[in-house]
């Protein structure tokens, strides 16, 4: 693991480590107000227009639900510091279950590969497997995550 209160370096990262964090609480006024800007498609802004659909009633739109997960990676990286360098992007995103108003989400995550970069020796990346949960604990979103992260400075 890393120095005490030192941030986690690429060398600290270990394959099938896992953890769970976050609690995000879905609003009503959020869902709409994100859809609004965002995704305003009618089962992200009204409950008639919902009840007509798959959704059965208002629901947060998916790139809402990633948005919220974001909110809570990042507040995660505050409790748990890291020497990140930021990510080149997810794969295999997906939307399991709609996410309604009154959810509360929170997240689980597996490293599940890390390989040092061959051009910069001072880096490296990750990947991980992310699973998000709402209060019944059913899966909601599911995506493989990338991050750029520093190595361990050397002392020549």
């Amino acid at each position: 693991m890393s120095d005490a209160g030192g941030p986690l370096y690429f060398e600290d990262l270990e394959l099938g480590s896992k953890q769970s964090f976050g609690s995000y609480k879905v609003t009503r006024e959020e869902v709409i107000e994100f859809a609004s800007k965002y995704d305003p498609q009618p089962f992200h802004l009204s409950d008639e227009a919902a009840k007509q659909t798959y959704f059965g009633r208002l629901s947060a739109s998916g790139w809402h639900t990633g948005s919220m997960v974001m909110r809570m990676l990042v507040d995660n990286m505050e409790n748990n510091r890291q020497a990140g360098l930021g990510s080149p992007g997810i794969d295999e995103l997906r939307w399991l279950k709609p996410v309604y108003p009154g959810d509360t989400l929170r997240v689980e995550t597996e490293i599940v590969d890390k390989t040092p970069s061959k051009s910069r020796p001072d880096m490296g990346s990750f990947r991980s497997r992310l699973t998000v949960f709402n209060q019944d604990d059913v899966a909601v979103m599911t995506m493989k995550s990338i991050g750029l992260i520093r190595r361990r400075p050397t002392d020549d």
